[in-house]
């Protein structure tokens, strides 16, 4: 009976350690057949070398330091824009002199830099196929809206939405309307900026919402 017995619980326990080998081998196979995350494809045509010496636009926050066709402005705010898949950045820049610019960081798909100039004394409002203004017809391009989160002073909530219009002449100008919240709209003209003209000089510090 006792040998019986002793020969049960030895079959038992062999029978458990297949078990195992089993289950650890099973466990190894699944692992080497499970798909390894991927990072997002890097873009193959970014100038990377650019980057390096003149510093990344897409980088900027309040607190940096830009050198624009040789005009020294400091990052005032932030406003980073969001509508579906695309995603797009906009700085408040001012000078020693307290002058106040905009300029926006897009990838579309290349690098695309504006500098705005404010236009508080324009009187008009977006939708129209053309629009005149300054001596120049500009053509609709494109509309929508965005959500947006802000930070360092920018004079608006830390998150909203914005309506937009955007509009380009001939020869690459700029025709931009902007309306945030329940404001109404806001008119800035722009100008296209080689990559050549703008510096950043990146400074530590954290970031307020504004």
């Amino acid at each position: 009976m006792d040998r019986d017995l002793g020969y049960l619980v030895l079959a038992l326990g062999c029978l458990l350690a297949v078990a195992g080998v089993v289950i650890a081998v099973v466990a190894v196979l699944r692992s080497r057949s499970r798909p390894r995350a991927r990072s997002g494809p890097a873009d193959p045509f970014r100038d990377t070398d650019a980057d390096a010496l003149r510093g990344d636009p897409r980088g900027l926050k309040p607190g940096d330091i830009v050198e624009i066709r040789g005009a020294s402005y400091a990052v005032r705010g932030s406003v980073h824009l969001v509508e579906g898949a695309w995603s797009w950045a906009e700085h408040l820049l001012d000078d020693a002199a307290g002058a106040k610019r905009w300029v926006s960081v897009e990838e579309d798909p290349d690098l695309e830099l504006v500098l705005w100039t404010a236009e508080p004394g324009a009187t008009l409002t977006p939708g129209a196929p053309t629009l005149d203004f300054d001596g120049r017809r500009y053509s609709w391009e494109e509309s929508g809206q965005a959500r947006y989160s802000a930070t360092g002073s920018t004079g608006l909530d830390p998150s909203g939405t914005v309506r937009y219009h955007d509009y380009r002449a001939q020869g690459g100008a700029r025709l931009a309307f902007e309306a945030y919240g329940e404001a109404g709209w806001e008119v800035a003209r722009g100008e296209q900026l080689h990559r050549a003209e703008v510096m950043i000089y990146p400074q530590g510090g954290p970031e307020k919402v504004a």
